[in-house]
């Protein structure tokens, strides 16, 4: 993802990589890529509106529970407004035959690795409201949180809001996006890793989402929640938090039970 105080590139450049943003459709035999690239020229940032009522419920822990707690989260919401929630209507009634914007029904947590290296960057690229240049498409691309390399969390987008960020999958599951360049980046960054993990520990479990059912972004496409209704986009998927890295992360998972 991208992240302020990216690096300075032409205005043509940064619309190429976005391109390679994980809900736009680039193909898995090219480069891994995932929802945001470096925009170092992404329009300015925009103040974020009022955070919309959550809809998706959670699942309430029992008295005296070991669940995962919540882990210290930053709030910097994108500018998601009706516009915004309008775009993504009419994108589910595209791609998944009904209209709709809010995330009621999550069931899959995605994980996406950034290939960028700053977290501003990465809200950059996804405060900016425009087609991407790959499908052409409305709302812009977005995951619900990124994890600095740093080990900070910060929540982009309300829980309650579906987000572009893997095709055929936007309306069934979140986004947790890391600043990286690829997998090995974030496996081996200790504090990156630990805060992805709590993160993910407290979300699965505060939705009830099984361990199996946190993938990687290169393995959307075998999720049985996978469903697209774009005949081009049915096999589309990227490259970044394959399988092989998703073993050890899930291992590390298991660690973590809702209790």
């Amino acid at each position: 993802m991208v992240g302020a105080g990216g690096r300075a590139v032409a205005a043509a450049c940064a619309m190429a990589a976005m391109a390679a943003m994980a809900g736009c459709g680039g193909d898995d035999r090219a480069a891994p890529r995932s929802t945001a690239t470096a925009a170092a020229g992404a329009p300015q940032t925009v103040a974020p509106p009022a955070r919309a009522p959550a809809t998706a419920v959670p699942v309430a822990a029992a008295a005296g529970s070991t669940a995962p707690r919540r882990p210290t989260i930053i709030k910097k919401f994108i500018p998601f407004g009706a516009k915004r929630k309008q775009e993504m209507s009419a994108y589910s009634a595209r791609h998944y035959g009904t209209a709709g914007y809010k995330l009621t029904d999550p069931h899959v947590i995605v994980e996406h690795v950034t290939v960028t290296d700053t977290v501003a960057a990465t809200y950059n690229t996804f405060a900016a409201d425009v087609a991407d240049p790959e499908l052409h498409e409305l709302p812009n691309v977005c995951s619900h949180f990124v994890v600095g390399k740093d080990g900070r969390i910060y929540q982009l987008v309300p829980l309650a809001l579906r987000c572009r960020h893997t095709v055929g999958l936007n309306d069934r599951a979140f986004g947790i996006e890391h600043v990286g360049q690829t997998d090995a980046d974030v496996l081996n960054n200790s504090r990156q890793l630990t805060a992805s993990l709590r993160l993910t520990a407290w979300l699965r479990c505060r939705y009830d989402i099984g361990v199996r059912n946190v993938i990687g972004h290169n393995e959307s496409l075998s999720s049985p929640y996978h469903h697209e209704n774009v005949a081009g986009l049915k096999s589309q998927t990227h490259g970044d938090m394959r399988k092989a890295s998703m073993q050890v992360y899930r291992k590390r998972l298991r660690t973590r039970p809702c209790g």
